[in-house]
């Protein structure tokens, strides 16, 4: 990162990857197959250098996440990475969340679109073009919580009675929300960054501020309030123009659950998309259902003041297909392109979209497709790959 504020790439920048558990044996091999054609036809090159975390760490070291990883991506400001198992009894909550504490990786970045030929459940997918950027780092994804029984959770119900007023049942477990002025700022200023810079219409802060007045309500609060002090002659507030923007972004709120509706009912009126914690957690999936579904979703952990970005699958490990080159491996592949975008990569970025595309028209597609297909040919995970360097 440049001290002009912009990511600086050399002629073959060093990148770090995890392969991933369970099916990241099949999916990264073929996705990093694609990832190095499409480069080396525009000239380029990525010099890729292996990390480790999650089971195959937990085995070779006895680390679930090994500091040399953490500080690899820290280095190296940009990685990408196949499906983590989550440790069970203990340890690290989520490896995906640790990472994005660790390195601050503030956005979750997920652009959700229909790709020509993919099988989806709802009449009208191509209605659906929009980006997600998703708070990272704060909401109950913190990790603040305290179980029913113990000696803490009966400490924090005494204070919250003498001290607040709260009378907490017994036998709960307790969880803190944190959100704050800083991080929500952060993540809506990026949101509406990315709408100038990409030329969309429009940024809708999703919220469920009707409840949680003072968490999901201040970040809807705050959001207005930063579009006033910072983007005023780009974009302008639904009260300050009575949904009338003229020439600007218009940024507008929306309640979180008919938010889960009308993105079903009414996708077009929804570009840009806002977003505390575990909201954009429920929108990204319920969302990817409707182009395609997870297997082929694509998102990136992002800091956009460091530089910093990891690219992931977004999907699960799949452990009973780990192995048997079967799966989709579009989510890791569309997050690779993600991360050639983040490089400014844009013409190899796009190449590979439109091999993807022409694969799937071609009806070359994966179990997954396949079986919501008609006359489909289903391949291989390595065959999908090939396929679409074939059409590169």
């Amino acid at each position: 990162m440049g001290a002009d504020g912009l990511l600086h790439v050399p002629e073959v920048p060093i990148i770090p990857f995890i392969e991933g558990d369970g099916t990241g044996v099949d999916i990264w091999p073929a996705a990093k197959l694609v990832l190095d054609a499409a480069a080396k036809k525009h000239g380029k090159e990525v010099a890729w250098v292996e990390v480790l975390a999650g089971e195959k760490a937990f085995n070779e070291t006895g680390n679930w996440l090994p500091e040399e990883t953490v500080e690899s991506f820290r280095d190296h400001l940009i990685g990408i990475k196949g499906p983590l198992t989550t440790p069970i009894g203990g340890g690290i909550r989520s490896l995906n969340v640790a990472l994005r504490q660790l390195l601050d990786l503030y956005v979750c970045l997920r652009p959700v679109r229909w790709f020509q030929g993919v099988p989806s459940p709802v009449l009208h997918p191509e209605a659906v073009d929009m980006v997600i950027f998703r708070e990272n780092t704060e909401d109950i994804y913190a990790g603040m919580e305290a179980e029913a029984g113990t000696e803490e959770v009966e400490k924090l119900r005494t204070f919250l009675r003498e001290q607040m007023g709260w009378d907490v049942r017994e036998g709960s477990g307790i969880g803190i929300k944190p959100i704050s002025q800083m991080g929500s700022k952060r993540l809506i200023r990026a949101a509406i960054q990315y709408a100038v810079d990409k030329g969309r219409e429009s940024v809708t802060i999703v919220h469920k501020g009707n409840i949680q007045k003072f968490t999901e309500g201040a970040f809807m609060k705050w959001g207005y309030e930063l579009v006033r002090e910072e983007f005023s002659d780009v974009a302008v507030g639904w009260d300050d123009c009575g949904g009338k923007p003229g020439s600007k972004i218009l940024v507008k709120d929306s309640i979180a659950d008919i938010t889960l509706q009308q993105v079903l009912t009414r996708p077009a009126e929804f570009d840009v998309i806002a977003t505390t914690n575990l909201n954009g957690d429920y929108l990204s999936d319920a969302l990817a259902a409707q182009v395609g579904g997870i297997g082929i979703a694509p998102g990136g952990n992002i800091n956009y003041m460091t530089g910093h970005g990891i690219f992931e699958a977004t999907h699960g490990t799949a452990p009973k297909y780990a192995g048997q080159d079967k799966v989709n491996p579009g989510s890791v592949l569309l997050s690779g392109v993600m991360m050639f975008e983040h490089l400014g990569w844009d013409a190899a970025a796009k190449d590979i979209v439109t091999a993807l595309e022409a694969t799937i028209a071609d009806k070359i597609v994966t179990y997954d497709f396949a079986r919501m297909m008609d006359g489909a040919t289903e391949v291989k995970c390595s065959e999908f790959a090939s396929a679409i360097v074939d059409r590169l």
